[in-house]
């Protein structure tokens, strides 16, 4: 981090991210007669102004059906949806639209998996492996999978800063791994896991790979053909589309192998009174009506996305990270969980104030303006492995500042203040 804090562009791109941020109406609020301090960005992010307008414009101008009728509301409905899947397609380099599957969020997508995938190809004795740090959409449709079929689930377990060391990867995936789901970036610290070794070494066992990539995504350039992963989910909320809508990416030959995992409208191909013939993909996974204005949405985010470049918003990211760790390594009642290393971690930072629960902490913080995240953060297993009940989080995107760090820092110095500890 100290290389990297000595390498900095001094000016930061002030004027460039004041600019920047005028395209996104959320930030410039009052919270409690103050500024608007946002730092859930790994919660959700704020959406700008062309993703705003492209979901007004879809029900102004379009408000149809997609697939389902010849009229010109219907036709123009279908390409804004089918264009936003070719949009994904190309944003994570697949190899057809076909393997492009939209869901509501990644919770969806890998309850998808799960029992599409996993209640029909895992059968009793096999193992399912993933790591202690996941998120439980990524936790509990395995434990249920295992339940059902008397399968056994295998956790692979991390160091002190929450990193997954080799000998967990070696040690825990053998010839009897079927299944292998992992977080490319963690959400409660923020560790880039070594997802490309762990494909490598899954598929060498014979495992399928499942890339929870809801916290990556946004953040970095994610190639699904360099990767190799089987299947990777991401959501669109968190990358600046709007709520409802993610995406599944899953190999052409293993989603043709799986079932439905929903049945109605715009998933068939013939009905019959005993049976019934299923559409192609992706169209096989996407019953009833889906959320056109949602992928209208992140089809405009992904534009956005692109303008700004994946090399902009991780430099930006790393010098926010940088900065706010400085800052706060500065604070001697001040926890932070973690690594330190730049290069194994996002832009989330976890940590705790000695004598202070994190629900007090982002209570009192919230009087300044400031919104973080308290508590287990849908990792419950994670934290009782490191004996930890709870911890603040912080997480930043591209339009965060150093202001903001400066504001958050203040607040931080007055929370044992406001609770009697003098400072």
């Amino acid at each position: 981090m100290k290389e990297f804090m000595n390498n900095m562009d001094s000016s930061l791109h002030i004027n460039n991210i004041d600019k920047l941020r005028k395209d996104f109406p959320t930030l410039f609020q009052k919270v409690n007669g103050k500024k608007l301090v946002y730092f859930d960005n790994a919660a959700t992010t704020h959406k700008p102004k062309v993703v705003i307008k492209a979901v007004e414009d879809y029900y102004k101008e379009i408000n149809a059906n997609p697939h389902r009728g010849a009229h010109y509301l219907s036709v123009k409905s279908t390409e804004v949806y089918e264009g936003a899947r070719e949009k994904v397609k190309k944003f994570i380099n697949a190899k057809s639209s076909k393997e492009i599957i939209f869901t509501k969020n990644s919770t969806e997508a890998l309850n998808l998996i799960a029992y599409s995938y996993g209640m029909n190809f895992i059968n009793e004795g096999d193992e399912i492996v993933i790591s202690i740090s996941e998120h439980h959409s990524n936790l509990i449709p395995w434990q249920r999978v295992a339940k059902a079929k008397g399968a056994i689930l295998k956790y692979m377990y991390v160091d002190e800063e929450g990193r997954l060391p080799v000998s967990e990867i070696k040690d825990k995936i053998t010839e009897r791994t079927k299944i292998v789901s992992v977080a490319h970036m963690t959400n409660t610290f923020g560790i880039i896991n070594p997802v490309e070794d762990i494909i490598k070494y899954a598929h060498e066992k014979g495992a399928v790979v499942i890339i929870d990539g809801a916290q990556s995504v946004p953040h970095m350039k994610v190639d699904v053909q360099k990767l190799n992963a089987d299947f990777m989910v991401f959501s669109g909320h968190k990358m600046l589309a709007p709520m409802g809508i993610g995406v599944l990416y899953g190999k052409e030959e293993i989603l043709e192998s799986m079932p439905p995992f929903l049945f109605g409208g715009d998933m068939i191909e013939y009905v019959w009174e005993q049976d019934t013939t299923f559409a192609e993909l992706p169209f096989k996974f996407e019953a009833g009506t889906q959320n056109v204005e949602g992928a209208a949405g992140l089809s405009a985010a992904i534009d956005y996305i692109e303008n700004l470049g994946f090399e902009f918003i991780e430099k930006r990211e790393k010098e926010l990270t940088a900065y706010a760790l400085r800052e706060l390594s500065k604070i001697p009642y001040v926890k932070i969980y973690g690594t330190k290393d730049l290069e194994d971690r996002g832009a989330v930072i976890a940590f705790n104030i000695k004598d202070v629960h994190p629900h007090d902490v982002a209570s009192i913080v919230d009087t300044y303006g400031v919104a973080l995240r308290a508590g287990h953060h849908c990792a419950q297993p994670f934290m009782r492995y490191l004996g930890l009940n709870s911890t603040c989080r912080i997480s930043f995107y591209f339009y965060n500042t150093e202001e903001e760090i400066d504001i958050f820092i203040n607040s931080i110095k007055n929370v044992r203040r406001w609770l009697g500890y003098g400072s």
